[in-house]
């Protein structure tokens, strides 16, 4: 009875499944080729150079972001009224200062023992961290940033060994150690971690100060902290004891150094861009010989020129042997 009546059914609706297989066919077929539609690229429009988006909002942290991320910081930035005007070209980024325990802190808690030798290099080590990232990213921007390598040893053959030390100079003889327009100060106020069970946090804070060579100007300062949370609601006491040892994950190097990338980069987010500074990078190509503009002559030079033999370094006496060392002419000043 079941097969005669199935049959009966097939027989008699035979007609519209077949119809409704057919467009669910015709349907996935439209969609299929609507997609490959899609997936073709104009690769030829897609020059450089090109309008580029979010330059002063990606990487900043809305009300939305920091509700979401659990994050209490904030920055307060403050900016002189003339900045364009006297935004700096040439800037070095000094070493910058750790006025905290420099012990492991959790919830305030030093849960380290170190000597006054490991506090000192513990010091160094967070300040160092957040002055990279600061340098890092005024490095992407339209300053000329001097190599904190070079810094360090300026101040060094200086006697600069401290925070007393580098405050008894005036930003004018800074600047003129370093050929530099501007300097930037730095302090690290806060690098401490949170744990409470079900919440775990990191919190960094820096303060900075850009200021003028010229004539000492504070251009520009920033206090603030950034908060790297992770928290993890639970009920049960089985949920709540694998979400504790979940959220003491938050606790490694690498959210700490999320923490400090995002203070680092808010703060210079809040800099201003100056369309002077970079005019003035492009005029300063230009001026250099062979950068942007290349000899008339030289292009209209045959393309096989006979080359002057030249005797093999090997081969010369060893009086005329020397080491060369060639540098890009960019590096040139």
């Amino acid at each position: 009875m079941r097969t005669s009546r199935a049959t009966n059914v097939s027989a008699q609706y035979g007609t519209t499944v077949f119809q409704l297989g057919d467009a669910h066919r015709i349907l996935i077929l439209l969609i299929a080729l609507s997609g490959a539609a899609c997936t073709q690229v104009d690769l030829e429009n897609r020059t450089f150079f090109r309008q580029e988006y979010g330059l002063d909002t990606h990487g900043r942290k809305t009300w939305f972001d920091h509700m979401v991320e659990v994050d209490p910081g904030g920055i307060d930035a403050k900016i002189t009224s003339d900045y364009d005007e006297v935004a700096p070209a040439r800037i070095a980024v000094l070493p910058f200062v750790d006025h905290g325990s420099a012990q492991y802190l959790v919830d305030k808690v030093p849960l380290t023992a170190r000597s006054k030798e490991e506090q000192a290099n513990w010091a160094w080590t967070d300040s160092n961290r957040m002055r990279r990232a600061i340098h890092g990213y005024l490095s992407q921007r339209e300053f000329v940033a001097i190599n904190l390598i070079q810094v360090d040893q300026v101040m060094k053959e200086h006697g600069i060994t401290d925070e007393t030390a580098l405050m008894r100079v005036p930003p004018e003889q800074l600047g003129e150690w370093l050929g530099v327009d501007g300097v930037v100060y730095g302090e690290v106020t806060h690098h401490e971690a949170y744990y409470g069970g079900l919440i775990s946090a990191w919190q960094v804070g820096a303060k900075i100060r850009m200021v003028s060579t010229r004539d000492g100007q504070e251009l520009y300062s920033a206090d603030g902290d950034r908060y790297s949370v992770d928290i993890r609601p639970a009920i049960g006491l089985i949920d709540i004891g694998i979400n504790s040892g979940l959220t003491l994950l938050q606790l490694r190097d690498m959210n700490l150094v999320r923490a400090e990338e995002d203070n680092a980069r808010e703060i210079v987010l809040r800099i201003p861009r100056s369309e002077r500074l970079q005019n003035q990078l492009i005029d300063a190509l230009r001026e250099k010989p062979g950068v942007m503009a290349q000899d008339a002559t030289a292009q209209s030079a045959p393309a096989a020129e006979a080359v002057p033999e030249q005797t093999p370094e090997s081969e010369q006496p060893a009086s005329e042997q020397s080491t060369k060392v060639i540098a890009p002419r960019w590096f040139v000043n």
